[in-house]
């Protein structure tokens, strides 16, 4: 059973996630305004409604000395799911744009002493590791609220190492006719659910597969449904992709 504690957040949470509006000029102010007031109840809403976040970091299979860039890494709490893995880093970045959840991740990296993981307040679209080239990008529920998501992933292709990996995990839904041995959802599944999350400036795209298949070697690739916190019967749908960088692809042959 939920604390009252809980109850609480979750009920501030679903407060911000129904009925409070987002507002600002920027993507980076419009989200800001969407997670500032539900900072505090983030990772406990998060963890029972984003599934698989725990399969895609074990499918990646993180090294000693890598470095690795969490897009969209909110408050760290992809950093904290892989354990004592992470003092075996030469470095982790977690870049987003918003302050509120930044913050939270400082303080779980000064309660947790990591002295190699850094914050950057960051476009996907444009971050530039220190490291230079990076062994390990992810995109963590995070490639659906960036408006210019096929952008982030040529970025994430800039930035990565030769035989670099990307992981993500995401909620989508599949194309009306997916390439063969992909899931294909029921119309109800693709026009409901993108309705649904759009409310939240979220966009399930049924292009992200196609898309990563196009400019990765696929390593692993699990598709599923997981439970929404408050819809009992509700299973919303979600993909893992694992890729290594494929130097020979080239960007401008895939079409939407």
């Amino acid at each position: 059973m939920p604390t009252i504690e809980t109850l609480i957040e979750d009920a501030r949470t679903l407060y911000h996630l129904t009925f409070k509006r987002e507002r600002g000029q920027t993507h980076a102010e419009r989200l800001e305004s969407f997670y500032a007031g539900q900072s505090n109840g983030y990772d406990r809403f998060r963890e029972r409604l984003l599934h698989g976040r725990e399969a895609m970091l074990r499918q990646l299979e993180l090294a000693p000395g890598e470095v690795w860039v969490d897009m969209g890494g909110g408050t760290g709490a992809n950093v904290e799911c892989i354990g004592d893995t992470v003092a075996d880093l030469q470095q982790v970045y977690i870049v987003d744009l918003a302050p509120s959840l930044l913050n939270k991740a400082r303080e779980r990296i000064a309660r947790r002493q990591w002295r190699n993981v850094e914050v950057f307040h960051g476009d996907a679209t444009r971050f530039h590791p220190p490291a230079g080239k990076v062994d390990v990008v992810t995109f963590s529920y995070s490639l659906t609220m960036i408006p210019n998501w096929f952008a982030a992933i040529e970025h994430a292709k800039q930035i990565l190492k030769p035989g670099g990996r990307i992981g993500i995990v995401d909620f989508y839904v599949s194309p009306k006719h997916p390439d063969s041995g992909r899931l294909r959802h029921k119309w109800s599944t693709r026009a409901f659910w993108p309705l649904w999350f759009a409310m939240d400036n979220v966009f399930l795209s049924p292009d992200h597969l196609p898309f990563l298949s196009h400019h990765f070697k696929e390593r692993h690739i699990a598709e599923g449904r997981g439970k929404v916190p408050y819809l009992p019967v509700a299973r919303a749908p979600y993909y893992i992709f694992i890729g290594m960088l494929n130097t020979s692809s080239n960007s401008t042959e895939w079409v939407s």
